[in-house]
């Protein structure tokens, strides 16, 4: 992991310092930065998740499609978990916790709001770093490729009817056109965009594509801190009321993610499948892909809206709890190959 990924977490609790000071001081800046939108689309924090996206969906090869009869048992679990499981249970953790739990101590007004944020991280399964949660695993890279190059196929077509399904059962009301239009910016442009690149860039040679993906690594984790930027600067004042949001968000979120990464793994076993395998399909099926969920809870509710502050809460949590998963699989391998 380089330096970025890492300290990840430390580089977003920095974010959320200088957002907040940052409203605080400047409230005139971040109003006029608010104000800079088209039908709903705020430009300058569209143009930082482009950057943040693009590179990223470069390194993913869609011919690594062809690997997936090689891997059935795992693609099966990770599919079942990602798109049958997370969602429906990151709306339940919602409804239970933060409509009922911790609702005493959240503004009401902006109940329905974090259930959204939350529906929409858990449903984009994570992309770019799996490939690093992978790695740390020893992963079948082979596996890992196609898995997420079959994800982001599904994420395409499925993404909307399943987060409108999971908002209508919650009882909050999102309009198709912008939850499309957030699908067709923030999914199926950039996924043309990066592939166009890819292809010329591959072209040129490995070489040329190896460096020029090396150069621009840094953009996509440099434009997600922006981002943040601007979101708490928005925020800033509701954070400061109730300081408690925060952590009381990030309890649903800690729980699916060992949840869901224990039931692959689980499963995998169950079934048979390598433990190569078994380690990305669990890591897959616990990340998520918060750059789009940000993007989808900004286009959806608004930079100021409670949706975007908990798929905010995600960024928070990822590295250093997938990090704790890692620690896990990796630790469990002798438990795991053991003959039943």
């Amino acid at each position: 992991m380089n330096l970025f990924e890492r300290y990840l977490s430390l580089w977003v609790f920095l974010c959320i310092v200088a957002g907040i000071l940052l409203g605080q001081i400047a409230p005139g800046l971040s109003a006029a930065i608010g104000a800079m939108e088209i039908a709903q689309v705020n430009l300058p924090v569209g143009f930082l998740i482009w950057v943040m996206i693009i590179p990223m969906l470069v390194k993913v090869d869609f011919g690594a499609l062809g690997q997936v009869r090689h891997h059935l048992r795992g693609i099966g679990v990770t599919l079942f978990v990602n798109w049958l499981v997370k969602p429906f249970s990151m709306a339940l953790l919602g409804w239970i916790f933060v409509r009922e739990v911790f609702a005493p101590w959240l503004p009401a007004e902006q109940i329905d709001s974090y259930i959204a944020g939350l529906v929409l991280l858990a449903a984009a399964p994570c992309t770019a770093m799996v490939f690093v949660w992978s790695r740390l695993s020893n992963g079948d890279p082979l596996f890992t490729l196609s898995q997420v190059a079959l994800n982001d196929l599904i994420m395409v077509f499925a993404f909307a009817p399943l987060v409108a399904l999971l908002l209508g059962i919650s009882a909050i009301t999102v309009p198709w056109n912008t939850l499309f239009a957030s699908v067709l910016l923030y999914i199926v442009l950039p996924v043309i965009a990066a592939q166009v690149w890819r292809k010329w860039l591959l072209a040129r040679g490995d070489a040329r594509f190896d460096a020029v993906m090396a150069r621009v690594g840094p953009w996509s984790t440099t434009a997600l801190l922006a981002t943040l930027v601007l979101l708490f600067a928005f925020q800033g004042r509701a954070i400061l009321q109730q300081p408690l949001v925060i952590a009381l968000l990030a309890v649903p979120i800690l729980i699916q993610v060992f949840f869901n990464a224990g039931l692959a793994y689980w499963l995998n076993r169950a079934l048979g499948e390598r433990h190569s395998v078994a380690c990305p399909s669990a890591l897959i099926g616990a990340s998520n892909f918060f750059e789009l969920a940000v993007a989808a809870a900004i286009s959806l509710f608004g930079l100021d809206s409670g949706a975007a502050l908990a798929t905010v809460v995600g960024v928070l949590v990822e590295v250093p709890v997938m990090l704790l998963v890692v620690r896990v699989v990796n630790a469990t391998k002798p438990w795991y190959e053991r003959s039943a």
